[in-house]
């Protein structure tokens, strides 16, 4: 059985002090036992299951609800003071005492319950009864209370020692640090040191691609040149072994070709010649011979060159060098 003992002071007489005792068996809300007690008389009554119940359901309220205020109400004792109000009226022979207990609010306050006390026959006995309990708890305590400060001084001890052990790890972990961070600096510079070593051979890598780049454009550029030079020259060497002479008609063709296109002229040069057909001038031939004496050297070779072939000339020209029945035969 599971006991508590409160001090409380009544509504009507706060001046006056009463001990109050609740026990139980397994649980508040199954029905438990009251002993009230000034010291002079003591009072006992008792609570059922069906009582809870009953004064739950005149209040309104759920009943695990209404058991956890009587707990705080009975069992908690100091720290629901001033949450929770007590009423104690005796009868004139002390035979009989009503006990109440009230929650209070703050316009007013509603009864949790109450009972009927009886008063015990030997009160001395219920003051020993609860000065035992009391010598009881206080011993309990006082193990407790030893027990939490053995306990506390083990774990005082043992904070020493982490602590200890923690200066030892934050000096070996600085030192590391230290360590790690002298290596850590030659790494980096060996790093750097590569690094612009790399950067250098890239940027004669890359000149040198460019320098490849520039001369294989230069050797394209002058590839291109000699090759249009080669057929320039090829053009040149066709023209030069086939003469303009060649592609041209020959002369009769030329003339023949010139006297059917050109339009149709009279000439009064054939009548005149007709009437001097009889008699030719004696100076004709000796003109045509100075004639060709009078042409230049370099004309004379190609004349020859290219089977004796007549110049491209005009009808006029024509007319003044060549025979009268010449003339008359071409047309």
């Amino acid at each position: 059985m599971e006991k508590t003992l409160n001090r409380i002071h009544p509504v009507s007489d706060p001046e006056a002090t009463y001990f109050l005792q609740v026990s139980w068996e397994k649980d508040l809300g199954t029905g438990f036992s009251l002993l009230l007690s000034d010291c002079q008389c003591a009072w006992t009554g008792k609570v059922s299951e069906a009582d809870i119940s009953r004064e739950a359901d005149d209040i309104e309220m759920d009943r695990e609800k209404y058991v956890e205020e009587l707990r705080k109400a009975l069992i908690a004792g100091e720290e629901s003071a001033g949450k929770y109000n007590f009423v104690i009226s005796r009868d004139e022979q002390n035979k009989a005492c009503h006990f109440s207990y009230e929650r209070s609010l703050k316009d007013g306050s509603f009864r949790l319950g109450s009972l009927k006390l009886q008063e015990v026959p030997s009160p001395a006995e219920v003051v020993k009864e609860l000065i035992g309990y009391c010598l009881d708890s206080l011993a309990q305590l006082q193990a407790k209370t030893e027990h939490l400060q053995r306990e506390n001084e083990r774990l005082f001890n043992s904070w020493s020692d982490v602590e200890k052990r923690l200066e030892k790890c934050v000096e070996a972990k600085e030192e590391l640090e230290a360590d790690l961070y002298s290596r850590f600096v030659l790494v980096l510079n060996e790093k750097k040191a590569k690094i612009r070593n790399l950067q250098k051979l890239l940027s004669e890598a890359r000149e040198s691609a460019v320098d490849a780049k520039c001369s294989r454009d230069s050797i394209a550029t002058t590839q291109m040149v000699i090759k249009r030079e080669n057929n320039y020259d090829a053009s040149t060497d066709e023209e030069s072994e086939n003469p303009t002479g060649a592609s041209l008609p020959s002369a009769p063709e030329r003339r023949d070709s010139s006297l059917l296109a050109s339009p149709d002229i009279v000439d009064p040069a054939p009548r005149r010649k007709r009437r001097q057909r009889a008699a030719k001038p004696a100076g004709t031939g000796a003109k045509v011979a100075a004639y060709e004496a009078e042409l230049p050297a370099q004309e004379k070779p190609g004349l020859a060159s290219q089977g004796q072939r007549c110049p491209d000339w005009d009808l006029e020209t024509l007319e003044n060098s060549c025979e009268p029945e010449d003339l008359f035969e071409d047309m």
